[in-house]
C-alpha cells in the first residue's frame, strides 16, 4: 500500500537533488481515483480537512515549544493563512506549525499506509453512489480531498528547528504519480497550493471561502486569516513557489473564524447547532450526536469536560490500539490527543476533551499515566457517561435501543475491564431472550428479574455461536414448556459478561447448559421422581452409552430438561462449556479441554426403543452423540462418518 522504493537521488549540475518521480501502488491509485471521481456532491470539505491538518500541526508546535523552545525561530503567533487567486484559480492554504522533513513527507502524504485506508476505501465504494464525503476524516486520508477540487496540487513544507534547506517540495495532479525534492524554504510549517479544476473554479472566490470557513471551521482555536482585500494578480512572481511570512506581514490579514473555545461558555449560552457543528468539526461526523454531555468541576481541581456520543458507531470501533477519541487541553492549549488515559477501553466511542486549568503545560505521556488528578477526571468521566446512558435509557427507551446496538458490544467489555462499574454497566445491558422479538437485543436485566416468578432463584441463560443456535437449542425445550424465560447470548463477549457478573439483584446467574439443573421449584415432583426411576430401571442402556462413547464424554445420563430432542450436551459445573472452549481455539489460545456430559431423554420414542443388547447400539449412540454436536453449535470431527452411520440406520 505505500509507495515504490525510494530511487537513488540524482544532483543537477548546481548541486541540488533533481525532482524524484514516483509511482503509486495500486491500493493509492484507487482511493485517488475514488475520491476524485465518485465524491462530487459536497466538494467543499476539502477546505475543511486541510484546516484541521493544520490546526492540528500549529497544536503539535505549540506543544512541543514547551520543551523546546528554539522550535518557535522567532515567530510565536501561530496562524493559518488562506489565499485565493481568481485569475490563475488556485487556493493556498498555509501555516506556520509544525511542518514535515523529507522522510515524514514520503511516509505521510507520498503513501497512505494506515490501518484506515482499506476501511476508507470499502465505505467509499459502498457510499460512492451519495456523493458523501463527510466521512474522509475519520480515516486519516484528508488532504487527498485536496483533488476534489485540484488538477495539479504542490505542497511545500520544512519541519520546525531544521536548517532551511531541508525544505520539501511534493507534487502531484491525483493520476498514480507524484514527484518530490528537497528545496530551500526559508519558513517553517506547510503550504499547499492547489490548481483548480475549470469546473471547480468557484473556490478561487474569497467570499465562497469564507462562507466555507464559517461552515466548517469557525470553532478552530487557531486563527484562519485571509486578505482585507482580494490580493492583486501579480504575473511576475510565482506564487506555487514560495510566497515567504515576511512577505506576508505587509498584508492586511483578518482572522474570519471566531476561535472561541465552546466547551468555555456556560451552558446555557451554547445552542444545540452550536453543540453540532463543534462536534462535526472534531469528529467529520455530520450526523448530530446522540449525547451531549459538558460539565464544569471546580473545587479542589477545576477542569471542563465536553464528550459527545455518536448516533453511530465509529469505523475504527473495533480497533483497540488506534484511539484518538478524547483530546487533553491545559488551559485551552492542546495536549494530547491518547485518549487511553482519560477514557477506558470500553468507551473508545465517546468523543470529545477535557481542559483542565491545574496540569502543567509540560506534561509527558508518564506523567498522564501516572498522574493522580487524571486518574480522579477519568473516574468521573466514566461515570458521568455511565449515569447519561442510564438517564437515556430510562427515558428514551427507542433512542437507547439503538445505541445499545451501535455500542453494546464494546460496553459489555467493561465488565470486565472496570471492576468498580460493573454494577452499573450490567444495569445497562440488554439481551435477546425466549420472549423477546428475534435478534434484536432490548431485554434489561431488570426487566428479567421483575418478571421472574418468586419462587425462580435463578437469572437463566444459554451461550451460543449464533442466535439461531441459541434459540433452536434441546436445552431451552423445558423452559419453553414451563414458560421461564431464558437470556440467550450469541456474542463472544457475553461468556466473559457472565463469568464476571455472576449476580444481579440477589439473583444469581446460571447457564442452562452446565451442571444439574434445578428449575426453583418449577418442575413438578412426580416428573423428578419418574426420572429418577426410569435411570434405576435403564442403567444397562447408560452403561452401554459410556463404554461406547469411552473417552468422548465424561459421563451419560438421563436429562430433565429435554422435551422433544433425544439428546444434548452440558458441561459439569465446573467445567468450560462448549462454546466458551471454541471461542478460545478459534482466537488461537490454548483452551484446556473438558469431556462433556450426554443426556438422554428417556421420554423420546428413539429412546425408550433402544434395546442395550442390539447389534446396531453403537451406531445410535454415537449418532445421538453427534447430533447433540451439532445441536449446540460443534463440528463433526468426522463428517463423513457420520453420514455413513446415518445411511446404515436409515437402511435397517
Amino acid at each position: 500500500m505505500s509507495s515504490e522504493t525510494k530511487p537513488k537521488s540524482k544532483k543537477t549540475k548546481t548541486g541540488t537533488p533533481a525532482p524524484e518521480t514516483r509511482s503509486f501502488q495500486a491500493e493509492v491509485k484507487q482511493l485517488l481515483n475514488l475520491m476524485i471521481h465518485s465524491l462530487y456532491s459536497n466538494k467543499e470539505i476539502f477546505l475543511r480537512e486541510l484546516i484541521s491538518n493544520a490546526s492540528d500541526a500549529c497544536d503539535k508546535l505549540r506543544f512541543a515549544s514547551l520543551t523546546d523552545k528554539t522550535l518557535l525561530e522567532d515567530d510565536e503567533a501561530l496562524g493559518i493563512w488562506i489565499t485565493v487567486g481568481p485569475e490563475k484559480k488556485t487556493i493556498i492554504i498555509r501555516d506556520n506549525g509544525i511542518g514535515m522533513d523529507y522522510d515524514e513527507v514520503v511516509q505521510d502524504i507520498g503513501t497512505i499506509a494506515r490501518s484506515g485506508t482499506r476501511a476508507f476505501i470499502e465505505k467509499m465504494e459502498a457510499e460512492k453512489s451519495s456523493g458523501d464525503a463527510d466521512f474522509i476524516g475519520q480515516f486519516g486520508v484528508g488532504f487527498y480531498s485536496c483533488f476534489l477540487v485540484g488538477k495539479q496540487v504542490t505542497l511545500l513544507t520544512r519541519k520546525a528547528g531544521s536548517p532551511s534547506k531541508s525544505g520539501v517540495m511534493w507534487s502531484s495532479d491525483g493520476t498514480g504519480e507524484y514527484t518530490i525534492t528537497s528545496i530551500d524554504r526559508p519558513s517553517r510549517g506547510t503550504e499547499i497550493i492547489i490548481n483548480l479544476k475549470d469546473d471547480d473554479s468557484q473556490y478561487a472566490d474569497e467570499y465562497r471561502i469564507r462562507n466555507i470557513i464559517e461552515k466548517y471551521s469557525d470553532h478552530v482555536s487557531i486563527p484562519i486569516l485571509m486578505p482585507k482585500e482580494p490580493e492583486p494578480a501579480d504575473e511576475e512572481s510565482d506564487d506555487s513557489e514560495k510566497p515567504e511570512s515576511k512577505q506576508e506581514e505587509s498584508e492586511e490579514w483578518e482572522t474570519v473564524n471566531k476561535g472561541s473555545a465552546l466547551w468555555t461558555r456556560p451552558k446555557t449560552e451554547i445552542t444545540e447547532e452550536e453543540y453540532n457543528k463543534f462536534y462535526s468539526s472534531l469528529t467529520y461526523d455530520s450526523t448530530p450526536p446522540a449525547l451531549t454531555i459538558h460539565n464544569r468541576v471546580e473545587g479542589k481541581m477545576d477542569y471542563i469536560s465536553l464528550f459527545f456520543i455518536p448516533s453511530s458507531a465509529p469505523f475504527d470501533l473495533w480497533d483497540r490500539e488506534q484511539r484518538h477519541g478524547i483530546k487533553l487541553y491545559v488551559r485551552r492549549i492542546f495536549i494530547s490527543d491518547d485518549a487511553k488515559t482519560l477514557m477506558p477501553n470500553y468507551l473508545r466511542f465517546v468523543r470529545g476533551l477535557v481542559d483542565c486549568a491545574d496540569l502543567p503545560l509540560n506534561v509527558s505521556r508518564e506523567f498522564l499515566q501516572q498522574n493522580r488528578d487524571i486518574d480522579k477526571i477519568r473516574q468521573a468521566a466514566v461515570k458521568r457517561v455511565l449515569g447519561e446512558l442510564k438517564k437515556l435509557s430510562k427515558s428514551d427507551e427507542d433512542a437507547y435501543s439503538k445505541l445499545w446496538k451501535e455500542f453494546g458490544k464494546a460496553l459489555k467489555e467493561g465488565v470486565v475491564e472496570d471492576y468498580e462499574n460493573r454494577q452499573s454497566i450490567a444495569e445497562l445491558a440488554r439481551f435477546s431472550t425466549t420472549r423477546g422479538d428475534g435478534e434484536s437485543q432490548t431485554v434489561s436485566l431488570d426487566q428479567y428479574v421483575d418478571r421472574m416468578p418468586m419462587s425462580q432463584k435463578h437469572i437463566y441463560y444459554l451461550t451460543a455461536d449464533t442466535h439461531t443456535a441459541a434459540s433452536s437449542s434441546p436445552h431451552l425445550e423445558i423452559f419453553k414448556k414451563k414458560d421461564i424465560e431464558v437470556l440467550l447470548l450469541s456474542e463472544p463477549i457475553d461468556e466473559w459478561f457472565v463469568s464476571h457478573v455472576s449476580e444481579f439483584r440477589d439473583k444469581t446467574l446460571k447457564s442452562i447448559a452446565r451442571g444439574d439443573l434445578e428449575l426453583d421449584g418449577l418442575e413438578d415432583e412426580e416428573s423428578r421422581k419418574k426420572t429418577e426411576e426410569e435411570q434405576a430401571a435403564q442403567d444397562t442402556l447408560l452403561e452401554k452409552f459410556k463404554g461406547i462413547l469411552g473417552e468422548a464424554v465424561k459421563d451419560v445420563r438421563f436429562s430433565n430438561r429435554l422435551v422433544d430432542s433425544p439428546s444434548c450436551l452440558i458441561a459439569d459445573e465446573m467445567d468450560m462449556g462448549g462454546n466458551m472452549e471454541r471461542l478460545l481455539k478459534a482466537m488461537g489460545q490454548n483452551a484446556p479441554s473438558a469431556k462433556p456430559i450426554l443426556e438422554l431423554n428417556p421420554d423420546h420414542a428413539l429412546v425408550k426403543r433402544m434395546d442395550p443388547e442390539a447389534g446396531e447400539l453403537e451406531d445410535w449412540a454415537k449418532l445421538l452423540f453427534d447430533q447433540a454436536l451439532l445441536a449446540e453449535g460443534a463440528t463433526l470431527n468426522n463428517p463423513g462418518e457420520f453420514v455413513k452411520r446415518v445411511n446404515r440406520l436409515l437402511a435397517s
